[in-house]
């Protein structure tokens, strides 16, 4: 196990100085030329992921869709055709379109619509939560006991950061993933790793739910479920999708440019007043991270958002909101794989083993909730892909069990969007805390 460590250490010190000298060697540097190459990359990956061919269907459900978003401009970075260390685009994607995709994602929230589903849906989809966050500092004890000499990273190398970005992944989604990147400063090597163990993870975990999806009448006996709340909860996803959904005009987009990035600018300007005034009267604040004008802007962002959600604003969704934040989304995260080296994912196995932990923990959590609960299997495999997956991927779970249920992934995944900054935030100093131990 020694050696895992020795890996991890190299990998780090590897990208470092990949990424300096990369700064001086990058092929293209004009960002406009960069900003261009990457969304042709994005909309590569979704055209080709979108086609119904056997080959790239075999192709696409070993390797999702999600990890080339990442992957392809890390080779990029990595081969010195682009430099994420020159770029400002990842400083702009940050700054403005992580926040306007959290307002998006958040501000179609239905409250009455969650509580239409039933409080057990609610309550197994917030015991996942609590397992993502109890389950990120058990799991890092855990390792830290078997293997001590792989978390030896200081700084902005220490474990528990990298982990903080997980953590606000699997309870809302990439936004507020990246979110906990800035407001816990991990550095871009430890992020690197951290995203192919996030990925890896998260991805072995919905292999198996949608494989109980075809065994939900065998496990909602075991559950002791009344399978009947599936029946009802379908007819009503289906009348909520026939109420929302219409075609964009220039209007709705304009509405929702003007409410997300309005809410962008009001979050920054009292960001820009609260962050100094806690730093100047309260600087012991700052370890909780209360002083950072970043963590103000998105934590305001996201309030803004779930506002919005009890205003006709609201009814934006249905013309397309949450796919712009979701356009605005992966071009942060191609923007975020631009400055990884691909090869430092592989430098750490015990990073994995802790991931695997981690989803293994979340899993009990919500299998325990559900059983407790007498909840149908399909709220513990919808709820629990709410949170790791967020709307890319709990649609998915949620239509292997019925192609009308998929709206409930969506509804389920928002409020994981709402949740995950807090619970990121959580998460990540109870990391702190087990890291001091």
């Amino acid at each position: 196990m020694p050696a895992d460590s020795t890996i991890a250490a190299d990998s780090l010190s590897v990208l470092q100085k990949t990424t300096d000298t990369a700064a001086t060697t990058a092929l293209i540097t004009n960002d406009a030329v960069i900003f261009g190459i990457l969304c042709s990359v994005l909309a590569l990956v979704f055209y080709l992921s979108s086609r119904q061919t056997p080959l790239l269907k075999k192709f696409f459900n070993i390797v999702p869709g999600l990890l080339l978003c990442y992957f392809i401009p890390g080779l990029l970075n990595s081969f010195h055709i682009i430099s994420g260390a020159d770029s400002k685009l990842y400083d702009m994607a940050k700054n403005y379109l992580l926040p306007a995709s959290l307002v998006l994602f958040t501000l179609s929230i239905d409250f009455k619509a969650l509580l239409r589903l039933g409080p057990k849906a609610l309550l197994v989809f917030l015991a996942g939560s609590l397992g993502v966050i109890v389950g990120g500092p058990v799991a890092l004890f855990l390792t830290m006991q078997l293997a001590p000499d792989a978390f030896t990273g200081t700084g902005a190398d220490e474990a528990w950061r990298g982990f903080s970005t997980i953590a606000g992944s699997w309870i809302g989604g990439g936004a507020n993933q990246t979110a906990m990147k800035e407001v816990f400063q991990p550095s871009s090597a430890l992020f690197s790793i951290m995203i192919a163990v996030d990925v890896f993870s998260a991805y072995i975990w919905m292999a198996l739910l949608l494989y109980g999806a075809g065994r939900s009448a065998r496990i909602d006996r075991w559950l002791r479920a009344d399978g009947s709340q599936v029946e009802e909860v379908r007819s009503r996803a289906a009348l909520f999708r026939a109420q929302t959904l219409r075609i964009p005009g220039t209007t709705d987009l304009m509405l929702i440019a003007g409410a997300a990035f309005g809410a962008v600018a009001l979050s920054h300007f009292l960001a820009d007043i609260i962050a100094p005034f806690l730093a100047a009267h309260y600087p012991q604040l700052e370890q909780y991270s209360l002083t950072s004008a970043f963590f103000w802007i998105v934590l305001l962002a996201t309030t803004f958002g779930v506002l919005y959600s009890f205003t006709p604003l609201r009814n934006l969704e249905g013309a397309g909101a949450s796919n712009i934040g979701s356009v605005l989304l992966y071009i942060l995260v191609a923007t975020i794989g631009m400055q990884m080296d691909v090869m430092a994912v592989f430098g750490s196995p015990v990073f994995f083993l802790t991931g695997l932990i981690w989803i293994t923990i979340h899993g009990l959590f919500t299998i325990l909730a559900a059983r407790l609960l007498k909840a149908p299997f399909f709220f513990a495999a919808v709820g629990s892909q709410a949170n790791i997956g967020g709307a890319a991927s709990a649609p998915v779970v949620a239509a292997a069990f019925d192609p009308a249920l998929a709206s409930v992934g969506v509804l389920l995944s928002v409020l994981g969007y709402a949740l995950g900054t807090y619970g990121g935030y959580i998460a990540g100093l109870l990391m702190q805390w087990v890291s001091a131990l």
